[in-house]
């Protein structure tokens, strides 16, 4: 049955509210007609709970953030009822505050932390005066608010006087969200509304934030919202789950069901969509279709589009909330036929065991190590020399070991998967492997041969730069910055064709090209072929990137993050069609990713390996049931602890559930990695040893190609009776 506005009230009191939105939407007057992006959104926030805003890009999630601090940009308007209900006062009209007013209300009462945390410093100026202008512009206490500002850094695991003292750019990207937290707890809000405030970093520092979040909301009585576009990410943290499709919220309830028994059409395929380390790899399938245009949404239900259960009650009539049971609600006529219709698996005899995975046939990549290597990395190393700054003149340069001593072999047809932080090499490493980047240390070569080599001498007699530099190609994150936004895809399209294929006249060019758009889904391909980069969605953009590529009819091709800037929904969908593309074209993969999930997909579909990377050094490579779920390195282990699962309280196992299996936060500055060991400073089971002895490679299972760089993985080392050098004290305790 459908819930009255009295009862979606009451029922939504089971906690105090603290915020209440009725009947809000933000529309702006375009040239093609009013968009509206936030759509007659009624939601409550609770006192002292963590919120979680879950949807896809443009769905409307940054918007109802805003809205909630009446903080919609001109020219948006803002209309329906924002309500703040503080402790024993009057309830706040947000919407008729003055402006005065709602300076105060926005950091005295309810704080906003957005994604960029650089964008939100001012670069000229260092973090302590950030800190001292807010508490200035409130007329705070100055001396006890700088106070409170050294034990929110502390709480937060900064050293307090280093960040205070310390300009933006000297801070990591983790370093820096952390202290705008702490920047906006500052003057004490009872609400801290979170935009995306870990979409740009690494893994480690994502989970390591999520975990402090849920200490820092407990010791400061805070209700959060928290938005982001990545579901796993906050089931640990939440206590709702808001979904959001086409600017309204299309489902809504306790975390807990909205994860095991979710019941829109959308949660639930937005869920199977969602790459994870323990769904089947079959069952994972993208959400057809694509998210409407805000100035032309579907009448009626505007999931009817897309959703297998769509009739012609669904066209005409849009859903109001439906009472699933007292705390959880869902826009959908259909609602009940929702888990028949899309189960979340297809049987239970699916789910594999972590003994099954590690106990399968030996995978390709296993059977490739006798092959002749398509391109081999031997003792590579890529060393540059920090810029210097003024005062730097008459100091020695820093030197940052990006690469130190990898050795890799990549083989026809083979996918290798290269993960770990941000600043660890993985890029650098690929641009060397694909002759983007010279080494300044080892050799790299392709099909037998030296590339600088024959770059330096001209040629040889079978190969020359060009047939290299065409063989090896690469796939940038961002595609629309490396797409010319002056020509359109047909002439991006052709340029490699004309160059490499000049045996085909413009007929069969075209042809060729329309083809290749019509098989990866851009239909009608004569409507693309004929539009700018501006023109194309994200999606659409990598998709022109990956087919010019391929049209080099390259050997290698390196794809740094190919999916990273896309919706969660729609990254297997382009990991599928890279797979499909590499079976077409005959061509072997080189991936960076940030993220294991990804990774996991990539490599156990086409039978490839992960390998691990850390400060320059390969840490751990092998089969993906191997990496996942028999690592052996301990940094590979803390990553698959901080990969985020659609179950609570997932994690390694049973010894992980205590706590982080990683002693400090920050990873150690490049330009001065530690000694020994580069993960000792951080390793839960670091000895003595790792401080001075630098471990080589090893066979660390039975599969073949799986190797670490670790003591722990010889029975007779000296490891074994060197001292701990783990401090209890020091530990995170994630």
């Amino acid at each position: 049955m459908t819930i009255s506005q009295t009862d979606y009230e009451s029922s939504s009191a089971k906690g105090e509210t603290i915020m209440e939105i009725r009947n809000a939407s933000v529309s702006f007057d375009m040239e093609r007609g009013d968009s509206r992006v936030l759509d007659s959104v009624d939601l409550d926030v609770h006192r002292n709970e963590v919120l979680g805003v879950v949807g896809e890009s443009g769905s409307g999630k940054s918007m109802l953030a805003s809205a909630l601090l009446d903080a919609i940009v001109d020219p948006g308007v803002l209309t329906g009822d924002v309500t703040y209900y503080p402790k024993n006062e009057t309830p706040v009209d947000v919407l008729d505050l003055d402006k005065q007013e709602l300076k105060e209300f926005r950091w005295e009462q309810v704080s906003m932390v957005f994604q960029g945390a650089m964008s939100s410093f001012n670069p000229v100026r260092k973090i302590s005066t950030h800190f001292i202008e807010t508490l200035n512009a409130h007329d705070y206490n100055v001396e006890e608010g700088m106070e409170r500002a050294q034990q929110l850094l502390r709480d937060l695991y900064l050293d307090p006087e280093r960040v205070l003292d310390a300009y933006p750019h000297e801070l990591s990207g983790g370093m820096k969200q952390r202290a705008l937290i702490a920047l906006s707890l500052i003057l004490e809000p009872e609400v801290l509304v979170m935009d995306e405030p870990t979409a740009a970093l690494d893994l480690l520092m994502q989970r390591s934030i999520i975990s402090l979040l849920q200490q820092i909301q407990e010791r400061y009585d805070l209700t959060i919202v928290f938005i982001t576009h990545d579901l796993p990410l906050i089931a640990d943290l939440t206590d709702r789950i808001a979904v959001m499709y086409a600017f309204e919220v299309a489902e809504l309830g306790p975390t807990e069901e909205m994860l095991e028994r979710p019941a829109h059409p959308y949660t639930r395929l937005l869920l199977k969509s969602t790459p994870n380390l323990e769904s089947p790899i079959d069952e994972m399938q993208p959400v057809e279709g694509s998210a409407p245009d805000p100035v032309n949404v579907p009448t009626g239900c505007s999931f009817h589009p897309r959703c297998p259960l769509a009739d012609d009650t669904c066209k005409m009539n849009d859903p109001e909330a439906y009472n699933v049971d007292a705390t959880h609600h869902v826009h959908c006529h259909h609602w009940e036929e929702s888990a028949d219709a899309i189960p979340m698996t297809e049987s239970s005899t699916s789910v594999e065991s972590p003994t099954d995975r590690i106990d399968r046939p030996t995978t390709r990549a296993t059977r490739r190590s006798g092959d002749q290597p398509l391109v081999s990395l031997d003792d590579v190393e890529v060393h540059f020399e920090k810029e210097k700054g003024f005062f730097d003149f008459f100091s020695d340069p820093e030197t940052v070991k990006a690469v130190d001593g990898i050795s890799l072999d990549i083989y026809e047809q083979d996918a290798v998967v290269l993960v770990g932080e941000s600043g660890c090499g993985k890029t650098t490493l690929g641009k060397a492997a694909v002759g983007l980047q010279r080494p300044t240390g080892g050799s790299i070569n392709y099909r037998g041969e030296d590339i600088w080599d024959v770059h330096d001498s001209g040629g040889s007699g079978t190969l020359d730069w060009g047939e290299i530099r065409r063989s090896l190609q690469i796939v940038h994150q961002d595609p629309g910055s490396s797409l010319n936004p002056h020509r359109r895809v047909k002439t991006s399209l052709e340029e490699p064709l004309k160059r490499w294929h000049d045996d085909l006249d413009g007929n069969d060019r075209k042809q060729r090209i329309l083809g290749l758009l019509d098989h990866v889904g851009m239909s009608p391909p004569e409507d693309y072929f004929e539009r700018y980069p501006h023109q194309l969605s994200g999606g659409e953009q990598q998709r022109v990137a990956i087919i010019r590529a391929m049209l080099m009819n390259p050997d290698l091709i390196l794809a740094d993050e190919p999916v990273s800037a896309l919706d969660v929904s729609l990254r297997v969908e382009m990991m599928d069609l890279m797979i499909q593309l590499q079976e077409m074209f005959d061509t072997s993969y080189l991936f960076i990713s940030h993220d294991l999930s990804n990774a996991r997909y990539i490599a156990e579909k086409t039978g490839g390996r992960i390998g691990v990377v850390y400060l320059g050094e390969l840490v751990e490579i092998g089969p993906p049931e191997q990496i996942l779920h028999n690592p052996q390195h301990p940094y590979t282990q803390a990553l698959r602890w901080a990969t985020p699962e659609l179950e609570l309280a997932a994690g390694m196992g049973d010894d992980q559930t205590g706590g982080s299996p990683i002693r400090n936060i920050d990873i150690p500055d490049p330009t001065n990695p530690p000694s020994g060991c580069h993960y000792h400073t951080r390793c839960p089971e670091a000895r003595e040893v790792c401080k001075t002895d630098s471990p080589a490679s090893y066979q660390a299972s039975d599969a073949e190609s799986h190797r670490a760089a670790c003591f722990r993985t010889l029975e007779d080392h000296e490891y074994w009776n060197s001292d701990s050098i783990v401090d209890e004290e020091e530990s995170f305790d994630g």
